[in-house]
């Protein structure tokens, strides 16, 4: 598959606020730390069109709530996953309800992901459910604020997302792992300088 990669565009800040009103209405019975990360969170940098958001959790214990908070409102579960990444619970909000495309509402181990399911031009957002204060919270908010800060590490993910975004992938996942080396790199600096400016920050 050829995945679209734009422009930055300032429209995705108003995106994510939509989106993070209604998931905090969604999950107003649990407390919750909603963040715009990913791509589309950093100005003046290209990305899939596709809202990345983390949703903090007070602990592990409530993973497991976020599912039937969140049913029935255009999200796919990704269950399958969470052998995988047990520190995560994973969604996809589509653009519609998933039984306008004969989506389940959720996808189990073992069950195959409906081949229309990965065209990203159906979805609005990815979301991702992870404790507060855990490290893969500190990850995602630490690279994010480092290339808000660094303009010349900003310019080669920039490079190198134009590079990979002219190929064809299997899948999403496929393309992520392209970008894994500079972001497996770059993230433990990011750490080390979050870290040490957090309180200027």
């Amino acid at each position: 598959m050829q995945l679209t990669i734009e422009k930055y565009n300032p429209d995705w800040k108003k995106q994510f606020e939509e989106l993070r009103q209604e998931l905090e209405e969604l999950t107003s019975t649990l407390h919750t730390d909603i963040q715009h990360i990913g791509s589309t969170s950093v100005e003046g940098l290209s990305a899939k069109p596709v809202i990345d958001i983390m949703i903090g959790v007070n602990s592990e214990d409530d993973l497991d709530k976020i599912p039937i908070l969140l049913a029935g409102n255009q999200y796919v579960y990704y269950e399958k996953y969470n052998e995988d990444m047990p520190y995560r619970r994973f969604f996809v909000k589509l653009k519609a309800k998933p039984s306008e495309w004969s989506f389940p509402e959720q996808i189990n181990k073992g069950d195959e992901i409906p081949e229309k399911l990965h065209d990203h031009d159906l979805r609005m957002a990815h979301i991702h459910v992870i404790p507060v204060g855990s490290e893969h919270w500190l990850r995602h908010i630490a690279f994010r604020d480092y290339l808000r800060t660094h303009p010349v590490v900003l310019t080669e993910y920039q490079k190198l997302k134009e590079e990979i975004g002219k190929k064809k992938w299997k899948d999403g996942n496929e393309y992520n792992d392209a970008k894994n080396d500079f972001i497996q790199d770059e993230e433990q600096k990011a750490i080390r300088w979050y870290k040490d400016n957090k309180s200027r920050i």
